[in-house]
């Protein structure tokens, strides 16, 4: 895209995510039914759902910024469920806040994928955890957020309620599979840099279980679109201060791509369940 096209649609987000809907449907030959967001580490895993009827770069669509972060590819794949027949749209990879291009252009790819008909929504991270009781490499359902970017991807006086925002019977369905999964509140900071120990004690202290540079902004566009919300992380490393080690993005990567065909058979038997 241009200069002025990215500008342009910076302005009006909505009408942004809606050319790029149209786009979409064109591209993959239909409406989607469910999106997945997978994140750092989680890219292997989206193989287990299925053959891919279409896979291209995300950039081929209105509005759409290549993906900066190490681990996310910056490709959309539509993926037929043989166990329910349904259209996934899987987003490999995301745009952070952290990479400068503002907060619509991070919940753009929600946007369209519900505007394009997704009423699902998978949203999925690698994350710290902040709570001493988790392990790493072990997926936690999100069952709520804190959102301290000090922003929020809603444009105008529009007043939306958060209290469900991640859907209990979606966590439902989840337990169904795997009833051993945990439930945590996730905390989303700027980044790029990792915490200190001092703001990691902060968070737990607020209430947090897992921290990590994405999802809440997504979540809360997820919403106000109206599509039903599921959120996993995976911890992909204990929080700072918490082991003595450093934090490193090839540890979040190597954590993933080891848990990646149990994250893999999750999302694909949860997906069989919706």
């Amino acid at each position: 895209m241009t200069t002025q096209a990215i500008a342009e649609s910076n302005a009006d987000p909505y009408q942004g995510a809606q050319d790029a809907a149209k786009a979409l449907i064109s591209r993959i030959g239909g409406t989607p039914d469910v999106a997945l967001v997978l994140g750092s580490g989680w890219v292997p895993a989206a193989d287990a759902l299925g053959e891919p009827e279409h896979e291209f770069p995300v950039t081929e669509l209105p509005g759409f910024t290549m993906a900066e972060a190490i681990g996310h590819a910056g490709r959309i794949r539509s993926v037929r469920l043989a166990s329910t027949g349904k259209r996934a749209l899987v987003f490999l990879g995301r745009t952070h806040f952290y990479e400068g291009h503002g907060v619509a252009r991070v919940v753009h790819g929600v946007r369209t994928a519900v505007a394009a008909g997704c009423s699902t929504v998978v949203l999925t991270n690698g994350c710290g955890g902040v709570n001493p009781e988790y392990s790493v490499g072990q997926p936690v359902l999100i069952s709520d957020h804190i959102n301290m970017t000090a922003t929020s991807p809603i444009v105008g006086a529009n007043f939306v309620d958060l209290t469900d925002l991640y859907s209990s019977r979606l966590r439902a369905l989840c337990k169904e599979v795997d009833p051993s999964l945990a439930e945590g509140v996730y905390v989303q900071l700027t980044g790029p840099h990792y915490e200190t120990p001092a703001e990691i004690r902060m968070v737990r202290t607020l209430g947090a279980d897992l921290v990590g540079m994405s999802t809440a902004l997504e979540a809360i566009a997820v919403r106000e679109a109206g599509a039903e919300l599921l959120g996993i992380s995976l911890v992909t490393n204990m929080a700072a201060g918490m082991t003595g080690q450093p934090l490193s993005a090839q540890e979040v990567i190597e954590t993933g791509n080891a848990s990646a065909a149990r994250m893999g058979v999750l999302l694909r038997d949860v997906l069989g369940r919706l």
